[in-house]
């Protein structure tokens, strides 16, 4: 969190010691145990969204059991002792609710949006879910087959798949190399008993972090929360360090990865490594990413789509994690356009490296990251995302005003230091299409 909040100690009603730290709008508490709390008040709405993070993701396995993050994500909405998969459901949509989830390479959020009158039985119902998962054998079994489909769906879309094949050129086959699904092999290989040790070892309070905005009650949503988690409250356990380390690039990663298949389009995604998101360049390698590949105005689609017709779809993408990172450009064409699109972007990415980028496109890009901040804030599932993440992921809560300032500071000579640290790296290429024989060597080793 940033230092410009007041810290204090205080009692929830039913005498539940905990410590508050408040700042603008947010506030957070710490609950025995390790708990974090963070809610923000969202006036004129009457939604709240409340989101459970977990420290947890798919860089916390190992090879045999990949995809258990994942699979677990998928367990914990099948049932409690005190409420089956039905219930579950039901007891959110019948207030018109939404309930979800979602797994990363470094954390997971189950998460519901409803409606603020229904604030008490959300947070019930989210957090029984989360702690009290009976994680049986038969939902084992009778989930692996939905996982199995998942990934069968997803390996069918090959603008998803190439962006795997991509990390894995960059990456290799390391805990941030692989993909967050796991594979065929390691899904119907994962035991019973491995996921549900991994869900008692990984799942505790000092791990987690509820975040809750909209129309709330600071005070009456901690008592809320506090009651929902009593059971699992308690000790001395502090919050979870945020993570942290050095992460070693392999060497021995591929740079290209080419998965030959019949599709009617080739997809592509060319780069290198990117950048932490403790670095405080990224904001620079934000500005960047934009104006190479932001939008309709920026340079891949001017050159690719507009002027010569060559790609439908293209785009430039930051990846950041706590200790590596990626930067990317994707686009999909016609097979046998592959190898003029791929000029074309390492043209553009060479010409960043060398000149830079122009006025004009460092004011357009700050534009449009002001802009996509600020119209992101507009929603209470947005506002409860931020807290949350930042909490669980960042250590901090940078405010909008800050995080705007941080992006008017970027410079010309901040986006072109970017790019020759980073561009003029070896590239790597992930290529999915219909090619038996092709020389893509030449595009990373030119």
């Amino acid at each position: 969190m940033t230092d410009t909040g007041i810290t204090r100690a205080g009692l929830l009603p039913d005498g539940t010691l905990c410590e508050e730290l408040l700042s603008g709008t947010v506030r957070r508490a710490v609950l025995p145990g390790g708990l974090r709390v963070l809610t923000e008040k969202v006036p004129g709405v009457r939604s709240v969204a409340i989101g459970i993070w977990v420290g947890v993701g798919s860089r916390d396995e190992s090879p045999l059991t990949a995809g258990c993050s994942h699979y677990l994500e998928h367990l914990l909405f099948k049932g409690t002792p005190s409420r089956d998969a039905l219930t579950i459901s039901a007891a959110i949509e019948a207030v018109g609710g939404e309930l979800n989830a979602f797994t990363t390479k470094e954390y997971t959020c189950y998460y519901v949006r409803v409606l603020d009158s229904d604030l008490a039985d959300a947070v019930e119902v989210l957090s029984d879910m989360v702690c009290h998962s009976l994680v049986t054998a038969d939902d084992v079994e009778a989930e692996r087959g939905v996982i199995l489909e998942e990934i069968a769906m997803h390996d069918d879309d090959p603008s998803d798949v190439v962006h795997d094949v991509f990390t894995s050129a960059v990456l290799g086959d390391t805990e941030l190399g692989r993909p967050v699904l796991g594979t065929t092999e390691s899904i119907e290989g994962l035991k019973r008993d491995t996921i549900a040790e991994y869900y008692r070892s990984r799942y505790t309070p000092s791990e987690m972090v509820v975040a809750i905005a909209g129309n709330i009650d600071h005070e009456r949503t901690l008592a809320l929360v506090a009651s929902a988690f009593a059971d699992r409250l308690g000790g001395t356990d502090a919050p979870g360090a945020v993570r942290g380390g050095s992460y070693a690039y392999p060497a021995d990663a591929a740079g290209l990865v080419v998965n030959r298949r019949p599709t009617e389009q080739a997809h592509v995604v060319l780069g290198t490594v990117g950048m932490s998101r403790r670095d405080d360049r990224r904001f620079a390698l934000g500005i960047m990413s934009s104006a190479l590949g932001g939008g309709m105005s920026s340079r891949l689609f001017q050159e690719i789509r507009e002027k010569r017709g060559l790609a439908y779809s293209v785009y430039s993408f930051a990846s950041h994690f706590a200790d590596a990172g990626l930067f990317g450009v994707y686009a999909g064409c016609a097979p046998r356009r592959a190898d003029d699109v791929l000029a074309l972007c390492r043209e553009q990415l060479e010409s960043v490296v060398a000149a830079g980028i122009t006025d004009d496109e460092l004011a357009r890009a700050k534009g449009q990251s002001r802009g996509s901040l600020v119209l992101g804030m507009e929603d209470t599932g947005s506002r409860m995302s931020r807290i949350g993440k930042s909490e669980l992921v960042h250590g901090e809560l940078l405010s909008v005003d800050e995080i705007l300032a941080r992006v008017d500071a970027v410079t010309l000579d901040d986006v072109q230091a970017v790019a020759a640290d980073l561009l003029a790296r070896p590239l790597a290429l992930g290529v999915i299409g219909p090619f038996d024989d092709h020389d893509f060597a030449r595009v990373v080793t030119a």
